[in-house]
């Protein structure tokens, strides 16, 4: 008996490591290679490429990242705010960072009907809610619009920190959230 998981978890396991590691232009070859399945089974659990690389981002962790990095903040709103640029330093100074596969997939993407889209941007709602909750908690007067601004924080710490791998960024943006915090109190 083996613990080895079906073709439809190894080809997600596979796209979701390839599509990171190379970009969402990937070949299915090099995607059913590390996977080890036949291309029939790329068909018969997604119906194809476009698909696959939409639930790959579908099933990402990464909020859960984000998420998980609050709960380590504590109780305090601003100490799990700025949790998540410490996490975010965490994760830019890896050496198998690549930025953000979201981000990514969207550049990348040129078809606007891709199914890829809808993901990346119920992604980026979902990380838009999280920071707008934590900023109400935090009883900033406008956390919608500050949830914004974090946004493009995160967005530019993950682009920033593939072009200046030693910039360290995450930190940077920390000092800004803090000013756009306490501008707030």
């Amino acid at each position: 008996m083996t613990d080895r998981p079906g073709p439809r978890d190894r080809l997600l396991d596979a796209a979701r490591d390839l599509t990171y590691r190379e970009g969402v232009h990937v070949g299915v070859d090099a995607i059913l290679k590390q996977a080890d399945v036949a291309r029939r089974s790329l068909y018969q659990h997604f119906g194809g490429k476009d698909e696959l690389i939409a639930e790959v981002l579908r099933t990402s962790s990464v909020p859960a990242r984000y998420q998980e990095a609050m709960r380590r903040g504590g109780d305090d709103p601003r100490q799990r705010i700025l949790a998540v640029f410490d996490e975010l330093e965490q994760v830019t100074t890896n050496p198998s960072f690549r930025g953000c596969r979201y981000t990514s997939a969207e550049l990348a993407l040129t078809d606007p009907a891709h199914p890829a889209h809808a993901e990346v941007r119920a992604y980026k709602d979902g990380l838009h809610r999280l920071m707008r909750d934590e900023l109400t908690r935090y009883g900033h007067p406008d956390p919608a619009d500050a949830a914004d601004q974090l946004l493009v924080l995160i967005d530019g710490v993950l682009a920033h920190a593939v072009t200046r791998p030693n910039a360290h960024p995450a930190r940077a943006a920390r000092k800004l959230a803090e000013l756009l915090l306490d501008a707030a109190h």
